[in-house]
């Protein structure tokens, strides 16, 4: 595995990262992977794929849900559960990347989790929520073989840590490419501290990357070596997954507003959006633990206010972590060989 960003002497933005300078800087979040690497029996074909978990908190997601928001910047998509997500406004189920194909499965597995974490689903209470994202890896994957399980989304799951997440060519990102280059899973962290005060709010953002040429990428940003060369590779359907988390207490509407602000960062890269790219943002805020049941009739939560100067903050913050996840991706992906022999090599940067 290569290097993060900041170990190659790569500093984006200006607001300080987290500990881990990763996703899991926001207490209580927890992500898990499960890369699958393997010949298919089907001469050429090879399963290059996986499954990665995130998950919100370590206790019952369902029955103690989270304030979130989604956000389309470009809606060649396949994901799941977006829309009761802007709907309601919460998140109840761990939030899930993986392939196109394997959405089905992937939401099957996380589904039959919840439903063993929680017997009152679909019988004394409500249906449940699913949240999956996807890319397209077809060019490393067998992708129509499918070989993401619902079992493989059981264990991404429990195997979740809040340790330091791996990144580059693991779980849902092991076939993924980013500007003709090796992608995939990427992390970054900011803490956003108020003036004058002890208050800091901590945002943490994990990429799942399969977008963009290799002339795109705005390399002159990113100390890249001289000799690297233009690679003919390209993700079919290219897309980006962008998961962000935070401790600051947002409401789903001002998070939507913070959200959108990741796609500043993708743009900074050298993305422009393009047709056939599901650009797809899924934020969510750890401040506020939701019952699912309760018998009061009001509900009270502390959010910040619109015009306080830490939103802007929070802002930039969405920027950088955004961008820097992206750059970790290709920074921390090693050359992988998937399917038919297909290479995507890694991409050097200096060191």
């Amino acid at each position: 595995m290569g290097k993060k960003a900041r170990e190659l002497g790569i500093q984006i933005g200006k607001l300080p990262t987290g500990k881990k300078n990763c996703i899991t800087d926001v207490a209580g979040v927890k992500v898990g992977h499960v890369t699958l690497d393997y010949a298919l029996e089907k001469e050429g074909e090879y399963a290059c794929t996986g499954v990665t978990a995130i998950l919100p908190h370590d206790g019952n997601l369902f029955q103690n849900k989270v304030t979130a928001a989604s956000y389309v910047i470009n809606g060649f998509g396949k994901s799941a559960g977006l829309i009761q997500v802007n709907e309601l406004g919460v998140i109840e189920s761990p939030i899930m990347l993986t392939n196109t194909f394997g959405v089905p499965q992937v939401n099957q597995g996380t589904l039959q989790y919840m439903l063993d974490s929680n017997k009152d689903i679909g019988i004394k209470t409500g249906t449940i929520n699913i949240v999956v994202g996807e890319c397209n890896d077809s060019h490393l994957n067998s992708i129509r073989a499918c070989p993401v399980l619902p079992e493989h989304a059981i264990e991404a799951i429990k195997k979740a840590s809040d340790e330091v997440a791996q990144e580059g060519a693991v779980g849902a990102g092991k076939g993924m490419i980013c500007f003709g280059f090796k992608g995939g899973i990427g992390s970054s962290s900011r803490v956003v501290a108020v003036e004058d005060t002890d208050v800091s709010f901590t945002v943490g953002c994990m990429v799942l990357t399969n977008f963009g040429k290799s002339s795109e990428f705005l390399k002159e940003n990113y100390m890249v070596l001289k000799s690297q060369n233009e690679s003919t590779v390209s993700p079919t359907d290219g897309s980006i997954m962008i998961v962000l988390a935070t401790d600051a207490p947002l409401s789903s509407r001002q998070l939507t507003r913070v959200i959108k602000r990741c796609g500043i960062g993708l743009g900074r890269t050298g993305s422009n959006f393009a047709h056939g790219s599901g650009d797809i943002v899924i934020g969510f805020t750890t401040a506020h633990n939701i019952p699912h049941s309760t018998n009061e009739l009001m509900e009270n939560r502390t959010q910040l206010r619109e015009d306080h100067p830490i939103m802007n903050e929070l802002f930039a913050a969405a920027a950088e972590v955004a961008e820097e996840a992206i750059i970790n991706s290709l920074s921390q992906a090693e050359t992988t060989m998937g399917r038919n022999g297909n290479t995507v090599h890694a991409y050097r940067f200096i060191e």
